[in-house]
């Protein structure tokens, strides 16, 4: 009874002394380490976090056992694991400071909300785009869209070709037919606006991962998504099947209603009709 009351007093004292600042700081820390598990979880570094806590487990218990070899072992990795760290997930790590780097104040706002002449130029586009894809599907012709968002896409636009083009689905047709000139490159969206053509996009960084079946534009699909924020579509010319890549991942067999879905929702994600579309249809990340 005495060892409760002990233990009761003990965290009332802690309690007590609580200021409104130790609660700000408090709040701050569980965020970020919120933030921090999150992104963890989105990238292959899980895996390795799995590792370092496995390995924290042994030399504690190392530790308390006194196994001085086993113990000075795990003491030297874990001291200069730190660096190693630093080299094998340079990419991820990389990813989540340029997500950090994204993440604007006016998404938090009354500036973050869209005016009607960006939704009335991106409707228009992303309605061209998949009535494109669509035809470039039924059609088998392969095609590869990347739809630039906040990371600006300079390196793979200076690379291609200039054309500042409205959208529209015979200009597509136009630009992947296969005897065409810019068919094997990338198309870039900017700001609506078919803005270069014939880009090159560079590979993903953990290629060896990657199905084998997947053909070069998907390849390219992926990297670029893993480099930038951009959504890219991708038409395959073996099967007609359309793909999107977005963080890194590739989904697959859309049709052009769910691609309006997708698109509607990460370009113009406070359209109030294409939420209740999505509603009706299946989630993106479920069409795999």
């Amino acid at each position: 009874m005495y060892y409760l009351k002990g233990i009761f007093g003990s965290v009332w004292s802690i309690f007590h002394t609580i200021t409104l600042i130790d609660i700000i700081d408090i709040a701050l820390i569980s965020f970020i380490i919120y933030k921090l598990i999150k992104i963890i979880r989105e990238t292959r570094a899980g895996q390795l976090a799995k590792g370092i806590v496995f390995i924290l487990i042994i030399y504690i218990t190392c530790s308390v056992l006194e196994v001085k070899t086993m113990e000075f072992i795990l003491s030297v990795i874990l001291n200069n694991g730190f660096i190693a760290i630093l080299i094998m997930f340079q990419p991820e790590m990389r990813r989540a400071l340029e997500k950090v780097g994204r993440t604007s104040v006016t998404k938090f706002t009354f500036f973050g909300d869209h005016s009607s002449e960006y939704v009335s130029k991106w409707t228009t586009a992303i309605k061209e785009m998949c009535e494109a894809c669509e035809e470039l599907s039924a059609t088998k012709t392969g095609a590869l869209i990347v739809i630039e968002r906040k990371t600006k896409l300079g390196t793979e636009i200076d690379n291609g070709t200039i054309i500042n083009a409205i959208p529209s689905k015979e200009l597509f047709g136009n630009l992947f037919y296969p005897k065409s000139p810019l068919h094997d490159g990338a198309v870039i969206i900017r700001d609506g606006m078919v803005y270069a053509a014939g880009c090159m996009l560079p590979k993903p960084e953990r290629e060896e991962l990657i199905n084998k079946r997947l053909g070069s534009r998907h390849r390219a699909a992926i990297g670029m998504s893993e480099n930038s924020d951009a959504i890219v579509i991708a038409v395959s010319e073996e099967t007609g099947t359309i793909s999107v890549a977005y963080n890194g991942e590739l989904m697959r067999n859309f049709t052009s209603e769910s691609l309006n879905v997708i698109l509607m929702e990460k370009i113009i994600p406070d359209n109030p009709e294409e939420t209740q579309k999505k509603s009706r249809l299946f989630s993106w990340r479920d069409n795999r």
